[in-house]
């Protein structure tokens, strides 16, 4: 089950990454169309919205592979018992405000469905159709903070410690 889990965290920083390739492809052609004379329609508002989905597809990637920003220069000196309580305060705090943020991201994307909010640009674009990977990429890490509290609490060791580890390996 681990691999499978695995898996949805790499293809969801697979989907960062084409995002972000995605961006790079509307700006060259947007770059070309202007020495050729023609104009690429809302090609800002694509780029942006690619630029906010790539975000937030990155984030349960960047959580598990261990790289969000982390201090813990006192807590790695703590006992084993106190650092697993403050792991475990950390990850229910944070799976809490991760779930209270994925309602209202699907909540967003539902309000401009029902309210029929369009982009202003050239294209009307639908604005609920860019909002969904943002409320998929706060599901994702909703999912993989779950995953790792679960681990804590089964007092195993989350996979963002895991590889913290490995990294303070390659200091010394």
């Amino acid at each position: 089950m681990s691999s499978l889990r695995d898996k949805f965290y790499l293809a969801s920083g697979y989907a960062a990454g084409f995002c972000i390739a995605l961006i790079m492809v509307i700006i060259l052609v947007q770059i070309v169309g202007r020495i050729f004379g023609f104009i690429v329609p809302s090609a800002e508002n694509v780029s942006g919205y690619a630029l906010a989905a790539s975000t937030f597809f990155g984030l349960a990637y960047t959580f598990h592979e261990g790289g969000h920003i982390r201090v813990s220069l006192v807590i790695q000196k703590w006992p084993p018992r106190a650092r697993f309580i403050q792991e475990l305060v950390v990850l229910i705090f944070g799976f809490g405000l991760a779930c209270y943020m994925t309602y209202y991201c699907w909540h967003m994307v539902y309000e401009s469905y029902v309210f029929e909010e369009v982009s202003h640009g050239y294209i009307p674009i639908p604005i609920w159709i860019p909002q969904i990977p943002v409320g998929l990429g706060m599901t994702a890490l909703a999912a993989a903070i779950l995953d790792d509290l679960v681990a804590v609490m089964r007092k195993r060791t989350p996979s963002y410690q895991q590889h913290e580890d490995d990294l303070n390996l390659e200091e010394i």
